[in-house]
């Protein structure tokens, strides 16, 4: 921690991190001290707080053991003074000392006021730390403690604890292009009155964010859904199944692997009507007519991209399952059964079988949408590495 006023927020992005469950090490400098004390910190962690170079309490060889010795290293806030020491290789006191001695990934949050942040000298010392190496996090926008509007707050403990995340994990995804699809489609049939499913989009979205953290670069196609976007991810909000299509069938050519986990409407009102329909008679008929298969239309079209399906089924799971992936010319296909109430459409576990186009399946105890995200991909990135390697005989 470094002397801004966002200091206070440090104590609950330490509080988000152990409920991760991290062991969580505060080192603050001399300046972070007139915001906050150490002792909110050694209560909240139940580690004593890093302070100073020297004294009593200190340890010769801290400043070695606490760059070193951690999995991952993160400065928040970070004000334009630390970054600009860091940037010069600067070690005057025991936190720029231990940036100086680091070999763990770093994840830099700066938060200043407006006008500081948008300072040339701190944009530049700002691009030498990410020449470096260094994770810079951006700032958000809005009221600042000085009176100014704009960029220069620092991002909430929720989004810090995410960017911090894909420091931690294995980057087996580094440099692939992942398209994402999530959530329902609505298809209106009037200005009030829509067609739509029960999906919620959370597996999408654990995909997105999983994905991203084992350094991918995702872009999310998402129908309307009450989920926040995930930190980091190219994020794309659709409405209809024809959206959707248009959509994928923009950023497909550019990806590695496209996760068609959307629960796209299969029917659309043939006609929508310009003004709400009002009651008028007992029964009401309405005729529906088919939307694209945006999975039969694109996979056909793929040259070595990865295509992974998904199946919310309500019987003979795993037969449709195949039939679907035949049909569709998929990779991989992830089934489920929706009618349990603890798996599939809106709550947060799923248990899965996934099935390979070669190979045997292999079924998931129920677990986290995330745990079942990360087992999709780990399916994966050996799909990718089988391509590779075929590729580089071919070649």
């Amino acid at each position: 921690m470094t002397g801004g006023i966002a200091a206070y927020k440090a104590a609950e992005l330490a509080r988000r991190l152990m409920g991760c469950g991290a062991r969580v090490k505060v080192v603050m400098t001399r300046a972070a001290q007139e915001f906050v004390g150490p002792l909110t910190f050694a209560a909240l962690t139940g580690e004593k707080v890093a302070a100073a170079m020297f004294g009593p309490d200190s340890d010769p060889l801290e400043h070695v053991a606490l760059g070193q010795e951690v999995d991952a290293i993160v400065v928040a806030p970070a004000t334009a003074n630390f970054i600009g020491k860091v940037a010069g290789g600067i070690g005057d006191d025991l936190l720029t000392t231990i940036m100086l001695a680091a070999t763990r990934p770093v994840l830099v949050c700066p938060a200043m006021n407006t006008e500081m942040w948008a300072n040339p000298v701190v944009q530049g010392n700002l691009a030498r730390l990410k020449g470096r190496g260094f994770m810079v996090m951006e700032p958000a926008a809005g009221s600042l403690a000085c009176g100014a509007v704009g960029l220069g707050r620092l991002p909430e403990p929720d989004l810090i604890v995410e960017a911090a995340a894909r420091l931690l994990w294995v980057p087996d995804l580094a440099g692939r292009q992942i398209l994402v699809t999530a959530g329902p489609t609505h298809e209106d049939f009037d200005p009030v009155r829509f067609l739509t499913n029960r999906s919620s989009g959370k597996q999408g979205y654990a995909l997105a964010r999983v994905a991203w953290r084992r350094g991918a670069d995702v872009t999310l196609v998402s129908g309307p859904t009450n989920l926040p976007a995930p930190y980091g991810v190219k994020f794309v909000m659709v409405r209809s199944a024809r959206d959707m299509q248009a959509a994928v069938k923009a950023h497909f050519p550019e990806v590695d692997v496209l996760l068609m986990a959307a629960a796209v409407s299969d029917y659309r009102p043939t006609q929508v009507e310009i003004r709400k329909i009002k009651r008028a008679h007992e029964e009401m008929t309405f005729h529906l007519t088919q939307n694209p298969d945006i999975l039969k239309q694109v996979a056909p079209l793929k040259g070595k991209q990865i295509v992974v399906g998904f199946a919310a089924e309500t019987h003979d799971i795993e037969a449709e399952a195949r039939r679907k992936m035949r049909e569709k010319h998929l990779d991989l296909i992830v089934a489920n059964d929706v009618n349990r109430p603890d798996s599939g459409f809106q709550v947060d576990t799923n248990e899965v079988i996934l099935i390979p186009r070669e190979g045997e399946a292999v079924p998931l105890p129920l677990l986290s949408k995330e745990e079942v995200a990360a087992k999709i991909l780990d399916q994966v990135v050996e799909l990718l590495e089988t391509r590779d390697g075929d590729h580089a005989k071919d070649a």
